[in-house]
């Protein structure tokens, strides 16, 4: 069974677990997975870098085993919108 798979909005904690690049581990905001070509078990990631105080300092791609992959948070999921009816007396 395969892991799932980030979207767009979640924060990761991307660890040595995810790609032996990582020797320091780096807070990253995925923007979308990307449909790149890859080995099995391996993806690419378009997003952000974060610093230690959740700010983009940096965009980048990234190849990683998504097994790896912590998500520290998830993307609250879309609700659609209803509007509001107006109650006038």
């Amino acid at each position: 069974m395969r892991p799932p798979l980030p979207t767009a909005g979640d924060l990761l904690q991307v660890t040595r677990a995810a790609s032996i690049q990582f020797l320091r581990p780096i807070r990253f905001r995925v923007i979308r997975v990307l449909d790149w070509p890859t080995y099995d078990g391996w993806i690419w990631l378009d997003g952000y870098q974060l610093d230690t105080r959740g700010d983009a300092v940096t965009r980048r791609s990234i190849f990683v085993q998504p097994a790896g992959l912590v998500i520290q948070r998830e993307t609250a999921p879309v609700q659609s919108r209803r509007p509001r009816s107006s109650q006038r007396p």
